[in-house]
């Protein structure tokens, strides 16, 4: 889950900078792996942060979605007022915006200062993880650069994994208020990292904003990107309520970390099988078949909550499977958008991004508005939303 950015060339010999390059790469990832671990921890301490500010799950769980709006709306900004800003200086001040904001979301006296904590959190995300992969990709040879782009992008897939499994047991084992401290101090290790290790890069040409939207005007894209709202949105409708929906199917507290790992897991794997499966059978497919198992897996979860049906290992598989299925969707999608503005891969890339995270703020808002309804009907919501996007998918198909 990338920004829009342009990808800065240095003058300076590639061979010089390679062996600062591979470091800087490292560093970058630990910094992207911050990020997403500040993205989606808060799902694994929600009921005890709730408890905490004296608010409803449904309303803690809203902490998400304003994180992901504010996001979706950033990024292209940031994009534009930040571009010729040095690159260091950049991604330094984005560690330390996010350092401050963790540390400020663990410091809440209440729920509105949380939300605001929240807000200025995606600011620092959202200046970060775009330049993080523009810069890893400039600092190396050019037959390395999808490799660096590879491990940056590693940082937030890993988080991605162990970002929800992480925050539950860290909220067992000390509390809420510690995980994100605990989030604030390695966003500032990083930025002492990226400061110590990363060379000077100048900022680059400044792309006016409205040249970043006028892609939404080409037809290709205006057809292709709302499905990743729909997909991002049916995936999250219940990711953030994840650990009352593993309570609603008779999963243990200690047993919720596992599953939230199975998860994680199954993330990880989606997505990675997904650009392999994209290259032999076409983005389409690998689609319909992601949006399939995603609305049969959501459907069992609430049949399972209807019927009271307590069985971990199909739990687990289950788990799996809507992470997967939750991941298998970025490489093809961009696939399809690279494909209908080829000469602006990077600009239709973080389009997506900011889609990304929009799905997944609506589809938070959409399941804290039917989760009083009972968690079985919020799940059963998020398989609908899948079935919705499955039937979008098959009128924009010729769009691939």
């Amino acid at each position: 889950m990338t920004g829009t950015c342009n990808i800065p060339i240095t003058p300076p010999a590639r061979e010089h900078l390679a062996p600062k390059g591979l470091a800087s790469t490292l560093v970058l990832a630990l910094g992207t792996f911050a990020v997403g671990t500040d993205a989606f921890v808060v799902a694994g301490f929600l009921p005890a942060m709730a408890a905490s500010l004296r608010v409803s799950e449904a309303t803690a769980g809203q902490s998400l979605t304003v994180f992901a709006a504010a996001y979706a709306v950033a990024s292209p900004v940031l994009a534009t007022l930040t571009a010729r800003l040095p690159r260091r200086a950049l991604l330094v001040g984005a560690l330390l915006v996010l350092g401050v904001a963790n540390a400020a979301s663990a410091l809440a006296p209440d729920y509105p200062v949380l939300i605001a904590s929240r807000v200025l959190a995606a600011l620092g995300a959202a200046a970060f993880t775009p330049n993080a992969g523009a810069v890893a990709s400039s600092l190396v040879a050019p037959a390395q650069r999808a490799r660096a782009l590879a491990v940056v992008v590693g940082g937030l897939t890993v988080a991605t994994a162990l970002g929800v499994p992480l925050g539950n047991l860290a909220g067992r084992a000390l509390d809420w208020r510690s995980a994100l401290a605990l989030v604030a101090a390695l966003c500032g290790v990083c930025a002492a990292g990226v400061f110590a290790i990363m060379p000077v890069l100048p900022g680059n040409p400044r792309v006016p904003l409205r040249d970043r939207l006028a892609m939404l005007r080409r037809p290709g894209v205006l057809a292709v990107l709302p499905l990743t709202v729909l997909g991002m949105a049916a995936a999250y409708t219940v990711y953030a309520y994840s650990v009352p929906v593993l309570g609603a199917v008779g999963v243990a507290p200690p047993g919720v970390t596992a599953m939230l790992f199975l998860y994680g897991a199954g993330a990880v794997a989606g997505n990675l099988a997904s650009g392999a499966a994209t290259d032999r059978w076409g983005s389409v497919r690998v689609l319909a078949c992601g949006y399939a198992v995603m609305a049969v897996g959501l459907a069992a979860l609430a049949l399972a909550v209807a019927t009271g049906t307590r069985s971990p290992v199909a739990t687990g598989v289950l788990m799996a499977a809507w992470g997967a299925s939750s991941w298998c969707q970025t490489p093809a999608q961009q696939h399809r958008l690279i494909a209908a503005a080829p000469r602006e891969t990077a600009l239709v890339v973080g389009l997506n991004a900011s889609a990304i995270y929009l799905g997944i703020g609506l589809g938070t808002v959409f399941g804290g508005l039917v989760l009083p309804a009972g968690i079985g009907v919020a799940a059963g919501a998020g398989a609908v939303l899948a079935v919705v996007a499955l039937s979008y998918l098959g009128l924009t198909r010729r769009h691939a």
